[in-house]
């Protein structure tokens, strides 16, 4: 495994690999994501080896344009507005599988739909141009635990189980795609994340906001109630920590050790959140404490996270 610098020559090896059944790691706007050809079983069962992931969990498929997806899932009119105005960019649409889709039923868990993503990051977009095929690519790092957002995040939690990672430097956004189900007749927001429930709700209407589900009932990535994990506990919404604690802090917060944001701004909480997670995650402390932060905008899908990181983790 190596880090290579995204030149145009490592883009291509890259696409090599793909085409050749291994794993890559690649940046984009989101997090890094681990890429293998969606379209080859083998691969992505690759995907969920290197990750440890639960089969139940489906992938999210990635092209360079939404004219990739076709003959892979069937759009509607809701789908093709929402891909008109936010594609390229963090949203993840989940539509019906087309009757003659070659994307492997392992990525998408078996299930007659497929979550579906147009990076907006260029490394991510020369790379799928280039790899000629759909491409699954699930966040770069064990499942479970923090996403990473810079190439050597992903060194640090997957070693040689991928064959290159790509340096694009840090991740814009920081946390994942936001995931909206189109495979009824109420769109359904499954995951919070770059693109917000407001923003889709202006777009095409009312956007239902998905309940608990169960681990067989998983329709997307990220849905998971432990999720985004650090090896510490978490303990959310903290105005003090405790004397054994770090403080992972969100505006006037003068005693953290680390703060999202120290003007309240969630675009930079978000882009620093799980850089910050990992470097709190230290065996010095006894819990990562965090400051409320705002649960509006980006804030949804900070605390998203936050909370997934703080459940109780599964034995």
């Amino acid at each position: 495994m190596s880090i290579l610098s995204s030149t145009p020559a490592a883009i291509a090896d890259a696409a090599r690999l793909l085409a050749a059944g291994r794993l890559i790691a690649f940046p984009t706007e989101t997090v890094y994501g681990l890429g293998g050809d969606a379209t080859n079983d083998a691969a992505v069962a690759a995907i969920f080896a290197a990750k440890g992931r639960p089969s139940f969990n489906p992938l999210i498929v990635h092209g360079p344009d939404a004219e990739s997806f076709a003959g892979a899932v069937v759009f509607d009119d809701r789908a093709r507005l929402l891909a008109d105005r936010f594609w390229p960019g963090p949203l993840t649409l989940v539509l019906p599988r087309h009757p003659a889709a070659t994307v492997s039923l392992l990525a998408s868990a078996g299930l007659d739909s497929i979550a579906v993503r147009v990076p907006a990051h260029p490394i991510a977009r020369d790379l799928l141009a280039a790899a000629g095929t759909l491409v699954a690519a699930p966040s770069a790092n064990p499942s479970g635990r923090i996403s990473p957002t810079t190439a050597h995040h992903v060194e640090d939690g997957l070693g040689d189980k991928v064959a290159m990672i790509l340096d694009g430097g840090p991740c814009a956004v920081g946390v994942e795609s936001t995931v909206i189900d189109l495979t009824g007749p109420v769109p359904t927001l499954l995951r919070p994340g770059g693109v917000t429930h407001e923003a889709l709700s202006q777009a095409i209407g009312p956007v239902a906001i998905a309940g608990p589900v169960q681990p067989q009932g998983l329709k997307s990535p990220g849905m998971l109630s432990s999720h985004y994990a650090p090896t510490l506990p978490v303990r959310l919404n903290v105005r003090e920590a405790r004397p054994d604690e770090a403080l992972l802090g969100f505006g006037a917060c003068g005693q953290a050790q680390l703060n999202l944001s120290p003007a309240g701004d969630l675009t930079e909480a978000a882009a620093n959140l799980f850089a910050m997670l990992r470097r709190l995650d230290d065996s010095r402390f006894a819990a990562i404490a965090v400051s409320p932060v705002p649960e509006h905008g980006l804030g949804l899908a900070i605390n998203d996270r936050l909370r997934r990181a703080a459940a109780p983790r599964s034995s």
